[in-house]
């Protein structure tokens, strides 16, 4: 699979009001949506912690939607995945350079942001 076509893809399932408006109510929905399905996967590995039984389609299933809440964050700031996973990629590589892979290390500027 393409991450940029399921990027593309994610706004033919994006059914909520503004979407594809790229409005600041559209980035708030999605923001919304992005912390409320991470917490639904940390309270899938909670339960993997405790001894509970979890499919793993069940882990995988919230994986997925957080991967479809930030393409929509993503589509809805101008930035493509595939920029944002070369963007990080490069920004830990240079903390591992540097030693400081653990550290907060915000430093780097580099633009991800697609021009219009």
């Amino acid at each position: 699979m393409n991450i940029l076509k399921y990027q593309d893809w994610t706004l033919s399932t994006a059914i909520y009001p503004e979407a594809g408006s790229h409005s600041f109510n559209e980035i708030v929905y999605l923001t919304f949506g992005l912390c409320s399905e991470s917490g639904k996967v940390g309270g899938k590995l909670k339960k993997i912690i405790r001894g509970d039984n979890v499919e793993p389609e069940a882990f995988v299933a919230e994986c997925g939607d957080v991967l479809w809440y930030l393409a929509r964050i993503c589509d809805n700031l101008g930035i493509d995945l595939e920029q944002l996973a070369e963007y990080n990629m490069g920004k830990l590589e240079e903390r591992r350079a540097k030693g400081t892979i653990k550290g907060s290390g915000d430093t780097n500027e580099q633009r991800i942001v697609k021009e219009d």
